[in-house]
């Protein structure tokens, strides 16, 4: 047995939950008001969490603009938008939760817009078929992380932001804790928890072009769950947003909001073709994300994208003052990034990585995930989404799911009786530790990302064929053989080599999963386009299960319950007239 480090931290707590962004401090929160101890810890700074990227809105059938909206019709759009691939008891419980999640956020300070008469204001997002979309301006997520941190810091929940999760510590099935290590000092963590919630996002940072930056959504999540013995369900459905920047390269993916779309902006191409007559003519610019970013790919695929591989979006046609007032973060940003003003110069855009539609399988009605104590929740989980997410779902998913997990997690800590820690386990995360950080390994976690990210978006991009899928396998298996001869090199800095050598490990094997599932999705639905089976397959109507020991495996999906399945299988309105897109 491996000894311990002479420095290493052994904490404990009711629950831990690991992710400190939108649905790991709901979840803390939710944990807290129940008068259960709980610890948040994360590998970034909290009030930086991915959460406050997200710009749109957030969904909840308030009916203050269109009275006719009902949870119903929320859930049979969101349905109806996965290419029937969610799990209808997910959508259920979204739909129905989601003014509750809204009513609290306007307790705790949140500022949405609002109209004259002091209504919530909301709008359209594309696919909805009300307005449904409550927001703060373009920054709609960075209000939400402060409204969940003021609410966390009146609670006192504790948080600490500078650890790193390497490994869930589990006992016959039963979860009992986490190991991992202070990014800052590199002192070794040892958390022993009678409950684990995973909240700590997907694994979109695995392509090349994302709008995930360098230390988020690297697989992380996957790996951790499923070395635990938990599922992965549709890691090959991952949603590619349609305008992603090109340039600086260490920013490459960065998104340009689809407001910018929305309030007017057109696509070309080098030729200077507005391409989108050829996709969508009706829509144009409107039409849904992954038909946009799928008409983008095919444009620079068949030759008639920019010599950087990208196509052209627009907005300076549009009066100065109103791309001020209407677009503010994405002139800041192109103004910060490449001294760019898109008052008067087109953007250089491409499709980018942006959310993954799967995770960690997790059950309906509280999200667990088959192991004993572990929950997951947020982008970290799946079942809602399907092949394509609606806009503005993730942030009201991660808020009803929030308070909904910490119930149930709740509920298990204080029925739980006995706990069991596993020596072996502990010890295995130690030498695994100690191993990376041994010198003798002459490959670096860096360069590997780098050449995991360009397999990914070689053979498993907008589009994918059994080729391609089959390339990149053999290409992984490549990189998983080098990958044991890492070695990780703190220096004064601290000790994030160490960090993105645990990334590369999340990174590889949310890797094999996406390839394996997408090989196995035999047919084209949703974000999900297989060259070499065009059509949708009506026999695949469910889910691909991965795990390392197991592989694939299927799952067919419950119908959806009568109170939202006309709905969900009517015709709907295409029209684009005031609608914003997703």
């Amino acid at each position: 047995m491996t000894a311990p480090h002479t420095s290493e931290r052994i904490l404990s707590t009711s629950v831990l939950v690991i992710g400190t962004g939108g649905a790991g401090l709901r979840a803390s929160i939710e944990l807290a008001q129940q008068g259960v101890q709980v610890l948040a810890v994360g590998k970034r700074r909290k009030h930086d969490a991915h959460t406050t990227l997200a710009a749109g809105g957030m969904n909840a059938a308030l009916a203050t603009m269109d009275h006719e909206d009902t949870w119903q019709q929320h859930a049979a759009d969101t349905l109806r938008e996965s290419y029937f691939l969610a799990d209808p008891a997910i959508v259920e419980t979204v739909a129905q939760g989601a003014a509750r999640a809204i009513e609290e956020l306007e307790a705790w300070g949140m500022p949405f817009a609002r109209e004259e008469d002091g209504r919530i204001s909301q709008r359209f997002f594309g696919a909805h078929t009300y307005r449904r979309t409550a927001y703060a301006g373009d920054y709609t997520g960075l209000e939400l992380q402060r409204t969940l941190m003021r609410r966390a810091a009146a609670l006192q929940v504790q948080i600490i932001d500078t650890i790193y999760i390497t490994r869930l510590l589990v006992a016959d099935g039963t979860i009992f804790g986490a190991y991992g290590f202070d990014i800052v000092d590199g002192t070794p963590v040892q958390i022993h928890a009678d409950a684990v919630i995973l909240a700590a996002g997907g694994h979109t940072r695995i392509w090349r072009h994302t709008s995930s930056r360098r230390d988020e959504n690297t697989g992380d999540t996957f790996r951790l769950a499923a070395l635990a013995g938990a599922r992965i369900r549709d890691a090959e459905l991952v949603q590619f947003h349609p305008s992603g920047l090109l340039e600086p390269d260490d920013a490459a993916g960065t998104l340009v909001s689809e407001a910018a779309r929305g309030e007017g902006g057109i696509l070309t191409n080098a030729l200077g073709e507005r391409y989108m007559e050829r996709y969508d003519p009706e829509r144009m610019e409107l039409s849904t994300r992954d038909r946009v970013a799928l008409a983008s790919f095919t444009e620079i695929a068949e030759g008639r994208g920019t010599e950087k591989g990208g196509v052209y979006l627009d907005v300076s046609h549009l009066p100065r003052e109103r791309i001020l007032q209407q677009l503010p973060r994405v002139y800041r940003t192109l103004i910060d990034l490449q001294m760019l003003d898109i008052t008067t110069t087109k953007m250089e855009i491409a499709p980018t990585a942006h959310y993954s539609m799967g995770g960690v399988w997790v059950a309906a009605d509280d999200h667990s995930t088959g192991v004993d104590g572990l929950y997951a929740i947020g982008e970290a989980s799946s079942g809602l989404h399907g092949a394509n997410r609606l806009g503005g779902n993730s942030l009201i998913e991660l808020l009803v799911y929030g308070r909904i997990t910490g119930e149930h997690a709740a509920a298990y800590v204080a029925a739980r009786t006995e706990v069991r820690r596993d020596p072996a386990a502990v010890d295995r995360a130690r030498e695994e530790m100690a191993a990376l950080l041994r010198d003798g390994g002459d490959e670096s976690a860096r360069r590997l990302q780098r050449a995991v990210r360009d397999l990914m978006s070689e053979h498993a991009g907008v589009v994918r064929t059994e080729q391609g899928l089959r390339a990149g396998l053999e290409s992984l298996a490549v990189l998983e053989e080098r990958a044991q001869h890492v070695t990780a090199h703190p220096d004064i800095a601290g000790f994030d080599d160490l960090a993105h050598a645990f990334d590369l490990l999340g990174s590889l094997l949310a890797a094999r999963a996406t390839l394996e599932c997408a090989l196995e999705r035999r047919e084209t639905r949703g974000c999900h386009n297989r060259a070499d089976f065009p059509e949708t397959d009506a026999t695949l109507q469910g889910n691909f299960v991965w795990s390392p020991s197991a592989g694939v495996s299927f799952e067919p999906l419950a119908p959806a319950p009568e109170s939202f399945r006309a709905l969900a299988e009517a015709g709907v309105d295409d029209s684009v007239a005031g609608k914003l897109v997703e």
